[in-house]
């Protein structure tokens, strides 16, 4: 055995509830279940690292009893949706919105006030305003206050560094996890009556995206493992502005920006979205993806512009204070410049298929945020509903956990496999992952066809081949693998989806068919 090959001794850790996760999702989750439960949080890195902390916009709620209503909120979500929302799930989003905000504000979230209540602002494809926001960084706020109430809770334990490697499920129940504790350099297994999966997105599969490193899959790629199934794979959703500057290709400008009024240009300053859609700069997201896509092409250039310096500095040092600093920190002061941006991958559609309540087709197995599939999204999200996602089934499914109630008999579990720590072999997986990476970007981004997507299905075969000939175990390793699986799931949906509709964008068939493709497409694990 090589010299930094070590096999890694296992432990037992008894709790009734675990949530892999520390986002939005997951930690609301753990404060809903009842604290006669013990609950365990286990998270990849620190909690300060998640997809719902960089959240900027907002979360979509019908607060505005005169001009708004949980029926009109709905009717917005399936017109983004085209056509392919669950429109059962849709109305437990909207219609439980409200009740889960008031706990928010219970709970000290501090939200941006107006003169009439909540602050409630604009972004595309909503007919009116009702997005709640705190400042450009509500994401933060929301994880901060949910993190700070959960430290409070005896009934809570937070894992970190803790990388959930595969379920644990017998006799077709979900019964725990293994994981492997970086700090202690073991593996620990966790004894539970349910899992809740809220590992957040994949958009790591993608060269640019506006997800941290830590979105590799990981929660797609063990619920695959343990049989569940995987829907909508192929709508990925491209935020159109994203910074695009030598020093950052990552850094979100919210759509609130454009909320707020501003307006993009290409390189000759002409605004151009009015030719591609009558809403302009507020059509859904994957229109204006696809539109800024196309003015690349046509001028040959990596990006267009953002212009909102009809505002005053003091406006915009208000209201988006986190994203005037940063721009502020490469040279942009955006009451006075057009902002560089282009698309980056930013959020998936698809993930986990699971139920109203969270379930997955696995007894015992619940999943919730960007991880899950509830069919609310449909072909293309509706801005600033994914926070509120994260809330509404994360508090589902803890009344669902409760209603069953707790299994004071939780027998050991015997691990058949053998981890052995080897780190030989880095430098090829960390290669592997970049020409995944590389692969999806060019093949499988914001237009798609047959011939690029075949070739994308091969190269991403042959590394898997590759990957099978290597040993031993590693946490790049298993991120590999993750992204392996989701990327192979991405590429068979979009090969199979053989019409365009929302994010998903077909070159070679380039108009949506409500005939044949009007449905969602469920895969399970092959091979």
């Amino acid at each position: 055995m090589e010299e930094d090959a070590k096999r890694l001794d296992i432990k037992v850790i008894y709790k009734d509830v675990v949530i892999i996760g520390s986002g939005i999702a997951g930690v609301y989750t753990a404060l809903e279940i009842p604290e006669s439960y013990q609950v365990a949080i286990i998270t990849k890195e620190t909690l300060d690292i998640s997809n719902s902390v960089l959240a900027q916009g907002g979360i979509a709620v019908s607060l505005d009893e005169k001009n708004d209503s949980p029926a009109l909120h709905f009717k917005d979500t399936l017109f983004a949706g085209a056509g392919l929302c669950d429109q059962k799930s849709v109305w437990v989003l909207v219609e439980e919105a409200a009740e889960n905000i008031k706990k928010l504000c219970k709970l000290g979230v501090n939200f941006d006030k107006s003169a009439h209540g909540l602050s409630l602002t604009r972004e595309g494809a909503h007919s009116v305003n009702r997005i709640i926001h705190s400042g450009d960084t509500t994401g933060k706020e929301v994880c901060d206050t949910l993190i700070s109430v959960a430290h409070k809770k005896e009934n809570i334990s937070i894992y970190e560094r803790y990388f959930a490697i595969d379920l644990v499920v017998e006799s077709g129940k979900c019964c725990g996890v293994i994981v492997y504790d970086e700090l202690e350099n073991n593996i620990k297994v966790f004894r539970s009556d349910a899992v809740v999966v809220a590992t957040g997105g994949f958009g790591q599969i993608y060269s640019h995206t506006t997800n941290p490193e830590v979105a590799t899959g990981d929660g797609v790629g063990m619920c695959l493992r343990a049989g569940s199934e995987a829907m909508d794979m192929e709508f990925i959703q491209f935020h159109p502005t994203v910074l695009y500057h030598p020093k950052d290709k990552s850094f979100l400008i919210s759509e609130a920006v454009r909320g707020e009024g501003a307006k993009l240009r290409n390189h000759n300053n002409e605004r151009f979205m009015h030719k591609y859609d009558e809403l302009g700069e507020l059509a859904p997201r994957d229109v204006v993806s696809r539109a800024i896509f196309q003015e690349m092409t046509i001028s040959g250039k990596k990006n267009v512009f953002l212009d909102i310096t009809f505002q005053s500095r003091e406006h915009l040092e208000e209201r988006f204070p986190n994203i005037f600093k940063t721009c502020l920190e490469y040279g942009i002061d955006m009451s006075k410049d057009y902002i560089p941006v282009a698309p980056a991958e930013h959020y998936c559609m698809g993930g986990i298929r699971t139920d109203v309540d969270g379930q997955t087709n696995i007894d015992g197995l619940f999943a919730c945020g960007e991880v899950a599939c509830t069919g609310i999204h449909g072909a293309n999200r509706l801005a600033s509903n994914s926070l509120l996602e994260g809330l509404v089934f994360g508090r589902k499914i803890a009344r669902k956990i409760a209603s069953t109630g707790k299994n004071s008999q939780k027998p050991n579990i015997s691990i058949k496999h053998d981890y052995i720590l080897n780190l030989d072999n880095e430098e090829i997986l960390k290669h592997m992952k970049q020409e995944i990476q590389e692969t999806m970007t060019k093949y499988v981004g914001i237009i798609r066809d047959e011939q690029g997507l075949t070739k994308a299905a091969g190269i991403i075969n042959k590394i898997h081949e590759d990957y099978n000939k290597l040993t031993g175990f590693s946490l790049v390793k298993l991120e590999v693998a993750n992204m392996l699986v989701v990327a192979r799931l991405v590429i068979e949906s979009a090969l199979e989806r053989k019409e365009s509709r929302g994010a998903h964008y077909r070159s070679d068939f380039n108009m949506s068919d409500d005939v044949n493709w009007k449905r969602n497409i469920v895969k399970k694990l092959k091979g």
